[in-house]
């Protein structure tokens, strides 16, 4: 990648050069500290001050599992150096891990296709207004999205390549297992990574054992064992500070990102699953539970199946409403509607809305994070607000379908399975999830804008040659 920036210096400064401004413009005008960004600031100044790894209830210290460490520890490096709170040198040095990313996808397309495919990949991620908007944000997603590429690029380096080393090939399926511990450190789905590289391995691991002539299966053996320990080794510090403080044994956040002292609602939960296909509801009703109103207008029709069960629900929602608690009363009631809607249609629950959850954090516009009407296709918002709606619509149709094209393009590429597996992957467990916000599918941008850069790679250009990591002439290595 060295060489290929040093050979196109002007097309690389100037791609850089827009990549900052959009950035900066986010940053300066958009810039977004929300109550998770108060939260993990709060954890960390506590980790700091205290040296407990707590969040402040009522005055008191209570130690706390609901947040993994990973973007506290990034918190704590930037406020001791610029001052506790300082959330405008968060987002600058978030806009330089961003920057970071958009060299990473360049570099897997580099490797994967070609210098021209690069350069597309570099200023397709350089001017993507969704990375931009996030690295303006603090919250996990700008460094999440960064170790998913750094992973990403690590795996399919120890995949292709000349170098037949056996020491260089062990360094960098190890560093992948690390990238892979960064993101789990950020966030616990950042798992699903290790899944996808370790399905891939594995059916590599199969295929050498099916023909040995095409491969070496202890080979395809020490990948997996080195990504796994580089991955699962760094959370063991966590895991045993859990154990030590909080006697549970937790190597990943919960579920419900909920502390020991907090309820659980498992059945209102799963009632939202019943009928939950959009982001929109996640706002209107999911976020207000517990605490706010809940408004029954603004339910969608999918919620009942029947006059009863909409009068039923009318009933528990006028409950709630009194004193915003979901008690354990209240809870059972929404249950017994789940199992009913769940045992009526169990496709619904288990294939048709997960699908529809999916499209939705795929299709949606992503202006969540601006003051934008999410009811963006009732066309009543401000006019401009409205616009920048359609606008960001446009573009992530745009970078959708350049993907779907590339991939299409690029189909006999070498390894381009490792990426869709992930992508694949990611997709259906965030269709398991009752909230589809569309943030959590920008983790696949990555292999998204890699794939699209495959539009511009040319059929008479041939890829880089790969070598298989399995192939007999490089098993000694």
């Amino acid at each position: 990648m060295r060489e290929l920036i040093r050979k196109h210096l002007l097309f690389f400064l100037l791609a850089t050069l827009v990549a900052v401004g959009l950035r900066l413009f986010f940053a300066w005008r958009f810039p977004a500290v929300v109550d998770d960004s108060r939260l993990y600031a709060n954890i960390t100044e506590n980790w700091m001050q205290h040296g407990v790894y707590a969040v402040t209830n009522s005055g008191r210290l209570m130690p706390t599992l609901s947040r993994l460490p990973g973007y506290p520890a990034f918190l704590a490096a930037i406020f001791y150096v610029f001052g506790i709170g300082n959330f405008r040198a968060v987002l600058l040095v978030q806009i330089l891990f961003d920057l970071g990313t958009c060299f990473l996808i360049a570099d897997l397309a580099h490797r994967l296709l070609s210098e021209r495919a690069a350069k597309a990949a570099f200023l397709l991620a350089a001017m993507c207004p969704f990375l931009a908007n996030y690295a303006a944000a603090a919250l996990t997603e700008t460094l999440e999205i960064f170790f998913t590429a750094l992973a990403l690029d690590l795996a399919v380096a120890g995949l292709i390549g000349s170098d037949g080393l056996r020491q260089q090939k062990h360094r960098l399926w190890l560093a992948c297992g690390f990238a892979i511990s960064g993101a789990i450190l950020l966030r616990p789905d950042g798992g699903i990574l290790l899944m996808a590289i370790g399905i891939y391995l594995f059916w590599m691991l199969l295929r050498s054992l099916r023909n040995p002539a095409a491969g070496s299966a202890p080979a395809i053996l020490m990948a997996g064992a080195l990504v796994a320990a580089g991955a699962l080794v760094p959370l063991i510090p966590w895991t045993v500070r859990n154990l030590h403080t909080l006697h549970r044994f937790q190597p990943l956040a919960p579920r419900y990102a909920n502390d020991s002292d907090e309820p659980l609602m498992p059945g209102f939960n799963r009632w939202v699953k019943t009928w939950m296909a959009e982001y929109v509801s996640v706002e209107d009703i999911y976020w207000n539970v517990p605490g706010d109103d809940i408004d029954f207008s603004k339910l969608p029709s999918r919620a009942f199946d029947s006059t009863e069960q909409r009068d039923e629900t009318r009933a528990l929602f006028a409950d709630y409403n009194r004193d915003h608690d979901m008690s354990s009363d209240l809870d059972a009631g929404f249950a017994r509607l789940a199992a009913e809607r769940i045992h009526t249609a169990p496709l619904r629950y288990y294939v048709w809305l997960p699908a529809l959850r999916i499209a939705d954090m795929w299709l949606r516009p992503r202006t969540e994070m601006f003051p934008s009407d999410p009811r963006w296709w009732e066309f009543n918002d401000d006019p401009r607000w409205l616009a920048v709606s359609l606008a960001f619509g446009i573009f992530n149709l745009t970078y959708i379908g350049l993907a779907l094209a590339g991939l299409v393009r690029a189909r006999h590429v070498p390894f381009l399975g490792a990426l869709f597996v992930f992508v694949v992957l990611r997709s259906l467990f965030l269709g398991t999830m009752e909230n589809p916000e569309p943030r959590y599918t920008l983790e696949c941008f990555p292999v998204v804008i890699m794939f699209a850069s495959a539009v511009f790679f040319r059929a008479s250009q041939p890829a880089p040659k790969p070598i298989d990591i399995s192939d007999r002439r490089y098993s000694n290595v």
